[in-house]
């Protein structure tokens, strides 16, 4: 049996948008059912927000959904979405794209653990954190 932990972000009214980005910066597939498509919302402002979008990229899965007008939304509470391995380029592409509108709060660099290492908020105020493997001793 298989068991896999991924990342479910959390948006308001904006989760297809944000959804759409991440494709661009990791590829892959994307399925995106609305409010509309299994009657979960009585509300007709909701009818075409995203109740669930799963994006699924090569070794990588990340869910995401706009949160109902009628419950409470914190945007990015308390955690970060890290990336993390040895093939560089890849990384590093991922690094370009989600801090190119984004705010970089640690540069992707030569961190002291001897990994390269950075932090940015994306555009839609997701935390990644990207670490990218030094080499072996």
């Amino acid at each position: 049996m298989t068991v896999r932990l991924n990342p479910y972000l959390s948006f308001r009214d904006n989760a297809k948008e944000a959804m759409e980005f991440y494709q661009s910066v990791f590829g892959g597939e994307l399925a995106l059912s609305t409010f509309a498509d299994f009657q979960a919302s009585d509300d007709p402002a909701e009818r075409d927000k995203i109740m669930h979008g799963m994006l699924e990229a090569d070794d990588l899965v990340l869910m995401g959904a706009d949160t109902p007008s009628s419950m409470e939304y914190t945007p990015n509470n308390g955690f970060s979405v890290s990336l993390s391995g040895d093939d560089e380029s890849r990384l590093r592409g991922y690094w370009d794209k989600l801090s190119g509108d984004g705010d970089i709060t640690m540069p992707l660099e030569q961190a002291p653990w001897g990994d390269t290492f950075g932090s940015c908020t994306d555009r839609y105020g997701v935390v990644w954190l990207v670490n990218i493997t030094g080499a072996q001793q």
